[in-house]
């Protein structure tokens, strides 16, 4: 969840490194920092706050410091503070470490170090690994040294013994000393980390290792940029390679190689990154969100693209195709996810179970993978995460996959995490999203849901034509976004009038009650003001005592069976004298009378809708979050993407 640059090149390293944090900000805003090598010494400067809080404080780039590493924090251990910003030194002073993950036996490492007599000055568990490798780094070559454990306190004894039981200290011959210290660091470490390190004594050198958090390599003529994410890289190279979990690159003048935390050498091939530096900047937008709503139009159509036949009204999902005709024959659909994804598997389950007729539950990640779930021959596990990171779902991927069940992944980010350890999956292939608060990737996640759910009901029961009605309808789906989207403005004035209300109800029914949750979560992400989203008949038993004078009520009462029973709850609300603002499909004149303010969609097949109807709510919290003065795309203590648990 936090950002990480690091450069060796030619030119000054300071700039190259400010400017990737601040590509990367959305990943984490609580504190940054730069560490340079300086003349063989590390310069650290760091601070609580922004990227322009840090960049207030920093010396003049020298053209000689060519080195360095830099890190934008969102934190886990440790409140925000200069202290606790990253960079971290060890001991010695030799060794710099910026770290995005979380140490799980950090507590049991530092009591043993500080038996050692390693000093700490921070709460992070990132400096337990700055440490831990100093330790190694300044005791390598002294031979064999027996197991520290008398020194330990009895309550974690049997825990270190687990993991160093007989501490050998002396490298293999002809070993780089700071690459040998790194890999030994991290074979006691639990967790997950994407790390960046320096070492004082190798000026033309930096290492990289990568666990359960991304971390890929740009590579250019003379230069290389680490990063934890491809947006700070894509303006100096298209050209990257992605590191695996355990694995490590040593990045020197000369070239870089990877291997293992074991020491295995590892080949790796150069891949391009999928997206451009236009495609990352702001444009004729004020915000990243705004930018990413606007865009959800070119967005479904490029994820359609290729995947739908308008000749032959068929879907091709080369990602999974070589599993979909084992899929007509599943039992069960699993679908699992966090968050704003979680929402979108919701509208999946709708769609797998009406379309194609499969039984399907939708399980947050965080719970499947601690609840023993049961997963039964026949079972197909859906993930779904933007980034593909999500360490969560990644977690949940792991486990289905212990347990035997086929695993697809649907993700954003090519070459992610999720994305290499499914079985087969779909890529949303609509462009990198910055906001924190995600829009594009829900409606593509639901779209792609749609696909995969019409091309099995087709080869399951439906008619060809049904199928074909379903496809045909599908397509027109981003003109009908681009005609939404033209009431913004409209959308903007019914939000000013409720702002001042702290808080709201999002309603529907069926299909639309996941689009009442996302439109919940989206007014509390970015807004701050409390939100619940619910089925629209639940609302009678009990969350109805919440309804007062002016409270907004936002129902979502397009066409469709449930329509007259949506209209009884719009009426509970406004008996009550709740504000009431309704998104209804267009044409509609019978609903004007019930509606306090009213937002249309144009008219689709109900299944369909979710597309729809989602992408008012978005801009209903995008400019309440606005009007409320508040950084709609570094909401208060979110970052983009959760790679720690």
């Amino acid at each position: 969840m936090c950002g990480i640059v690091a450069y060796l090149g030619q030119r000054a390293a300071q700039p190259i490194i400010i400017e990737g944090l601040k590509r990367l900000e959305y990943r984490g805003y609580d504190s940054a920092g730069v560490a340079l090598l300086s003349n063989g010494v590390i310069k650290i400067q760091k601070t609580s706050g922004r990227i322009a809080a840090l960049e207030a404080i920093l010396d003049k780039p020298n053209e000689g410091e060519t080195l360095g590493l830099g890190h934008t924090r969102w934190a886990t251990h440790g409140v925000p503070n200069q202290i606790n910003a990253h960079p971290h030194k060890d001991y010695t002073g030799k060794i710099a470490v910026v770290h995005n993950g979380i140490i799980e036996n950090y507590t049991t490492l530092k009591t043993w170090l500080q038996s050692e007599g390693v000093t700490f000055v921070s709460d992070t568990d990132t400096e337990v690994v700055a440490n831990l490798i100093g330790y190694f780094y300044e005791k390598c070559d002294t031979g064999d040294k027996q197991s520290p454990l008398p020194k330990l306190l009895d309550a974690i004894q049997d825990t270190v013994s687990s993991f160093m039981p007989s501490l050998t200290l002396k490298k293999p011959q002809g070993q780089n000393k700071f690459e040998w210290a790194v890999q030994r660091a991290l074979q006691q470490v639990h967790g997950t980390y994407g790390l960046g390190i320096l070492c004082a004594d190798c000026p033309d050198m930096f290492i990289g290792a990568k666990k359960g958090s991304p971390l890929i390599l740009g590579v250019s003529e003379g230069e290389y940029i680490l990063a934890s994410d491809a947006a700070a890289i894509v303006e100096h190279t298209a050209r990257a390679i992605y590191l695996s979990d355990n694995e490590m690159v040593i990045v020197t003048a000369d070239g870089f190689h990877t291997k293992t935390i074991d020491n295995i050498a590892v080949t790796k091939s150069l891949e391009n990154i999928e997206f451009s530096l236009e495609q990352i900047e702001l444009g004729k937008f004020k915000h990243h969100m705004l930018k990413e709503i606007f865009e959800q139009p070119t967005a479904l159509a490029t994820c359609m693209g290729g995947r739908i036949d308008p000749q032959k009204d068929r879907i091709h999902l080369g990602g999974v195709n070589d599993y979909l005709r084992a899929m007509t024959h599943i039992k069960r659909i699993i679908i699992t996810a966090c968050g704003t994804a979680f929402h979108a598997g919701l509208v999946g389950e709708f769609l797998f179970e009406q379309l194609a007729r499969i039984t399907t539950e939708t399980e947050y990640a965080s719970e499947f993978r601690y609840r023993n779930p049961i997963v039964e021959d026949g079972t197909t596990v859906i993930a779904i995460s933007q980034s593909g990171e999500t360490a969560d779902t990644l977690a949940a991927v792991e486990q289905a996959k212990e347990r035997g069940a086929t695993v697809l992944g649907i993700v954003n980010v090519v070459g992610s995490s999720i994305a290499r350890a499914t079985d087969a999956g779909v890529y949303l292939h609509v462009g990198p999203e910055i906001g924190v608060a995600s829009t594009k990737a829900f409606t593509a996640q639901v779209t792609v849901l749609t696909m995969l759910a019409i091309e099995l009901s087709r080869r399951r029961h439906i008619s060809s034509d049904e199928a074909t009605r379903y496809i045909k309808e599908l397509t027109k789906i981003p003109d009908k976004i681009s005609r939404i989207l033209e009431q913004s403005e409209d959308i903007r004035k019914i939000a000013q009038a409720n702002i001042n209300q702290n808080n709201w109800l999002f309603l529907g029914r069926g299909v639309n009650y996941p689009v009442a949750l996302e439109g919940a979560l989206k007014l509390k992400e970015i807004s701050y003001i409390h939100a619940e989203g619910l089925p629209a008949a639940e609302m009678k038993h009990g969350p109805i005592a919440l309804i007062v004078d002016g409270m907004p009520a936002v129902f979502i009462a397009t066409n469709g069976p449930q329509y007259e029973k949506i209209i009884g709850n719009i009426s509970e609300v406004r008996a009550r004298k709740g504000k009431t603002i309704i998104v209804a499909t267009e044409g509609n004149d019978h609903i004007k009378q019930y509606a306090d303010y009213l937002i249309t969609v144009p008219d689709a097949p109900e299944l369909l809708q979710p597309i729809l109807t989602v992408i008012p709510l978005q801009l209903l919290a995008y400019h309440a979050a606005v009007l409320r003065g508040h950084d709609v795309d570094k909401p208060r203590n979110l970052a983009k993407s959760v790679t720690v648990e």
